[in-house]
């Protein structure tokens, strides 16, 4: 019994103190996955010349959007423009496709889905259930591209577009990649957490 207990009280402090420490990073992520909208490209396949289009589908519907999330003052701005302009945006990324010869259809919708912690160039962000605007080329079995279209990092590439939208507290947490480790951790939590629904 006295040897159980001897085992039983380090994984006991252990959990603690991990919990202890994520706690701040899993808020903190929960609360920025709310103030953040994505977009999510999915390529037909891995072949290049199918990456290549994707990428030719992003800068054609980035190209698009430049202006139109202008006067969002939060996701559920960015969320409800995205779902007025969905068939335009979708016709933008199919003339792309057909432009360059390919018979793929493309589909666009929005939706709210489970992201890993992704690194950026000079930010990351937290795993999480973010809203985003997703766009599948074709099959959709292909490596996928994001980006954050509000605040409107994707076209800016700067993450000055995060003030005013994020906490000085949140705003810490994406910058560089200090907290990649602790993020991970997160990760499973999210992760898990999402499955329950």
């Amino acid at each position: 019994m006295l040897k159980k207990l001897y085992l039983f009280v380090p994984i006991f402090l252990i959990s603690l103190i991990l919990i202890a420490s994520l706690t701040p990073i899993v808020s903190a992520g929960e609360s920025i996955s709310k103030k953040v909208f994505r977009l999510h490209i999915i390529a037909n396949s891995n072949e290049k010349y199918d990456q290549d289009l994707k990428l030719k589908v992003k800068d054609s519907v980035l190209e698009y959007t430049k202006d139109l999330y202008n006067g969002c003052k939060n996701v559920n701005d960015a969320l409800e423009i995205s779902k007025r302009n969905l068939s335009s945006i979708e016709e933008a990324a199919q003339k792309t496709v057909s432009f360059y010869g390919y018979g793929y259809d493309t589909i666009v919708y929005t939706s709210k889905e489970f992201f890993n912690t992704r690194k950026y160039d000079s930010f990351t962000l937290p795993a999480g259930e973010y809203y985003c605007l997703k766009i599948i080329i074709g099959e959709g079995k292909g490596k996928n591209w994001w980006c954050v279209l509000f605040p409107s990092v994707c076209i800016s590439g700067c993450t000055d577009d995060f003030d005013g939208v994020l906490t000085e507290e949140e705003r810490k947490l994406t910058e560089g990649h200090k907290y990649v480790v602790k993020f991970k951790a997160a990760e499973l939590y999210e992760y898990l957490k999402s499955k329950r629904r």
